[in-house]
């Protein structure tokens, strides 16, 4: 699915964000209010959220092989460095 429009309303106790893909395919994602006090915090927990979801139906449905692959998000043009907890 190619993103091709994101949908943020804010409903009785959270926030509903849709992730609408180019061909129509559609994922929804609930943020409560308790995590999120804006439109924009909400978007950031829900692609969080989305993060955590790709492993599901891989690896037998497991975690991420590693720290780094469960908080990144694929974007390495950030400036801000990774928030990972892991030593070499």
């Amino acid at each position: 699915m190619h993103m091709a429009d994101t949908r943020i309303e804010h409903e009785a106790g959270g926030w509903n964000i849709d992730f609408i893909g180019d061909g129509g395919d559609a994922g929804s994602v609930k943020v409560a209010d308790g995590h999120a006090v804006s439109a924009d915090e909400a978007l950031e927990r829900a692609k969080a959220v989305m993060v955590q979801l790709t492993g599901y139906g891989t690896r037998g449905g497991g975690r991420s092989l590693n720290s780094y692959d469960a908080v990144s998000n694929g974007n390495f043009d950030d400036d801000e460095p990774p928030l990972l907890d892991t030593r070499h």
